[in-house]
């Protein structure tokens, strides 16, 4: 099958971006040929992308809706394997139904002005669909603008609303939990055109898996933002008696303050934040830990890290929050605490660290669980069943 993925980068950036590229390269293992449509070069890691895909179409701002047109005719897609991509241009050029499409929604982008689903000041979990509430109270017009010159930048209501009539039109999406289904359908999206197919990333190293050992060893591992929690993680871990080590891994613009913050809490001695590391080294580290700590306050569309974590025999700890409870069983695989209520969060990290039986226990229940329910090759096999039932349906006219 030739099948044209559809993206906003080329190269290494972040979970969109890894599932893209592990499910393109196994697709071509498998004898299907993989082209590209893509937006900027991330500079990072684009010598794997560039050896996974065929075919590449770079998709220049200001015409890339023409860019797609012509990687179209070129490359002859039977399906289109769209993921993240915010030029409405791009998408109304694929609504258009002449190849049917297959939407990945990975995160909060496609149904919310802000992106991430609670409320700024008092990050609150938002429920509501996309309405003028979003513009009053919730003021989502003005949002974070990481990548751009200046700190904030406009959202149009017009245009999010634009962007929902044509996503509408697409003929599968593809979602990891029910939490993202149910956002989904609650903002006009047909319930026959979702399926539930949660990304895997491949199975971790076999040869390694958490020793449980004296340090007490607690791993948080992803991005230092302020809907991540890490903030309230700290103000948990302070609560904590047993001795313990907390090593921090990622970058974000939070960092400073919950650095500041680890200081002022008297953590200073116990918590290291340690940047971005590589594969072979985070896994060491997973070798040597006791539990992988989440604490995201925003609704996470599903929290992938704390699977890959449970591929190395770790329990978790997370706050219920979004989608993570659809895989993180409380007293099962590790526990799942009431929303940033910390002393509960305190309470399971001091029984890990103190119960070490418990914590194997939990962990071993954790690794098999993540091994019979997210396989990777059987989730691959799910896609191509997906992408030849899609293939095989009569693609329906947009509504502009």
């Amino acid at each position: 099958m030739r099948i044209l993925f559809v993206h906003e980068r080329l190269g290494a950036w972040g979970g969109a971006e890894a599932n893209a590229l592990v499910t393109a390269a196994e697709l071509r293992r498998r004898g299907h040929c993989v082209g590209l449509a893509h937006g900027a070069s991330t500079g990072r890691g684009e010598a794997a992308w560039q050896d996974t895909f065929e075919a590449r179409f770079p998709l220049p701002p200001g015409a890339s809706a023409a860019a797609l047109e012509e990687a179209v005719r070129t490359f002859q897609p039977e399906v289109v394997y769209l993921h993240k991509m915010a030029d409405l241009d791009v998408i109304a050029a694929l609504a258009d139904g002449r190849v049917p499409v297959v939407r990945m929604v990975h995160d909060h982008d496609l149904y919310c002005m802000r992106s991430y689903k609670y409320d700024y000041f008092t990050r609150a979990v938002c429920h509501r669909p996309v309405s003028l509430a979003c513009l009053v109270p919730c003021l989502a017009c003005v949002a974070r603008n990481p990548e751009g010159r200046w700190p904030l930048k406009w959202v149009s209501y017009r245009a999010k609303q634009r962007e929902l009539r044509l996503n509408r039109c697409f003929a599968r999406l593809v979602v990891a939990t029910r939490y993202m289904e149910r956002e989904l359908v609650q903002n006009g999206f047909a319930p026959d055109r979702i399926r539930l197919h949660a990304p895997v990333p491949r199975s971790g190293d076999p040869g390694v898996r958490a020793d449980f050992g004296p340090r007490n060893l607690l791993i948080y591992a992803g991005q230092i933002i302020r809907g991540k929690g890490v903030d309230v993680l700290l103000e948990s871990l302070a609560q904590v008696q047993a001795p313990f080590e907390l090593l921090v891994l990622g970058e974000g613009n939070h960092r400073p303050h919950c650095e500041q913050l680890a200081q002022q809490l008297g953590l200073g001695g116990k918590v290291r934040f340690a940047g971005f590391v590589p594969q072979d080294e985070l896994k060491r580290h997973y070798a040597a830990a006791t539990a992988m700590v989440m604490s995201s306050l925003w609704p996470e569309p599903m929290g992938a890290v704390g699977l890959e974590a449970m591929r190395y025999g770790l329990p978790v700890v997370a706050f219920d929050a979004g989608g993570i409870g659809e895989w993180l069983h409380d007293g099962e695989n590790g526990f799942l605490v009431p929303w940033s209520d910390r002393r509960a969060y305190a309470a399971r990290v001091d029984q890990l660290l103190t119960d070490k039986d418990l914590a194997r226990r939990l962990g071993a229940q954790a690794l098999r669980f993540v091994t019979e329910r997210f396989h990777f090759d059987t989730y691959i096999d799910g896609l191509e069943a997906l992408f030849a039932e899609t293939a095989a349906l009569v693609p329906r006219a947009t509504a502009a």
